[in-house]
């Protein structure tokens, strides 16, 4: 028996809701600054910086703390896609969601165990889909790190399922990043398929390697 309930979003989770938002994101940031830290040109560059100053300055010292500097500054770049997402969705959609969602043909859903909101997903039409199919794009997955491994983020997803396959969707959309590596195995476990790939234009961005993942479910009797 399930100990947790699925449920429409009401404005008196609004504050667990964009808690369980902004705390899920920032998460990533330590996997975000690792990945960036094994990138080859990462590592080309800080052993090339370093050696630089030993053959400039002959300071060994001078070397060390260069590289805990350009630590300091990857740790610090790794976060900032995360830190921005988070601040630029708590001014437009989750600042009022029951506007963004719930009033736009769309829906949220929470999950709740034991009175507490524990689990997020909502889900919008696309205006203009690129393939003229009927899509409705997946958004805001998140679970509480206290209450994985439950099953609730595949219940949060088979909802949005759900609803699109009864308001007579062709395909599920959503896009996920490269440092989302649980995410994006619960969604090939589920018969999303990756459809492409994105690399967002941002110098940031691209120094840091992060990209963005496109995947898709159709349903069966959507299929061509």
């Amino acid at each position: 028996m399930a100990l947790y309930q699925i449920r429409q979003y009401q404005e008196r989770d609004h504050k667990h809701v964009v808690d369980l938002f902004s705390s899920g994101i920032k998460e990533h940031i330590p996997a975000a600054f690792r990945y960036t830290l094994l990138l080859p040109k990462t590592l080309l560059f800080l052993f090339a910086a370093p050696l630089t100053i030993v053959l400039a300055s002959g300071s060994w010292l001078l070397a060390v703390v260069c590289i805990f500097f350009l630590l300091l500054l990857l740790r610090f770049l790794a976060g900032q896609p995360f830190k921005e997402y988070v601040a630029m969705c708590l001014q437009t959609d989750m600042a009022d969601i029951t506007k963004s969602y719930l009033n736009a043909h769309g829906s949220f859903w929470v999950a709740e165990s034991g009175g507490q909101v524990v689990g997020i997903v909502a889900a919008l039409p696309v205006k203009e889909s690129p393939s003229g199919r009927k899509q409705l794009q997946l958004f805001h997955l998140s679970v509480s790190s206290q209450c994985r491994g439950q099953g609730i983020a595949k219940a949060l997803v088979r909802t949005v399922l759900q609803f699109a396959r009864d308001q007579g969707y062709m395909d599920v959309v959503l896009e996920t990043s490269i440092i989302q590596q649980g995410a994006m195995t619960l969604y090939e476990a589920m018969g999303f398929q990756r459809t492409g790939k994105n690399l967002e234009n941002s110098i940031i961005k691209w120094l840091i390697g992060f990209f963005l993942f496109r995947f898709t479910y159709a349903f069966p009797s959507a299929q061509e």
